[in-house]
């Protein structure tokens, strides 16, 4: 599994680095960090528009980790 920190970056680099990961690895397990809320409603609507399957688990602090799975 993969973990992408995208904390501290405003969109659309979080979207940028999501896609980034699955065209290096089109179904390995992602998990993504999201510390805004943008970033949190862009990553999701484009994974699950991808096909992936987005559990939200939130981190405390703001932060939240966007377990992606195909």
């Amino acid at each position: 599994m993969r973990t992408i920190d995208t904390r501290g970056l405003s969109c659309p680099q979080p979207l940028v680095l999501f896609h980034q990961a699955i065209a290096e690895s089109s179904s390995e397990p992602l998990d993504v960090l999201v510390d805004n809320e943008a970033s949190l409603e862009n990553v999701t609507r484009a994974a699950t528009g991808k096909g992936w399957k987005v559990t939200p688990k939130d981190e405390g602090d703001g932060v939240f980790r966007l377990e992606l799975r195909k």
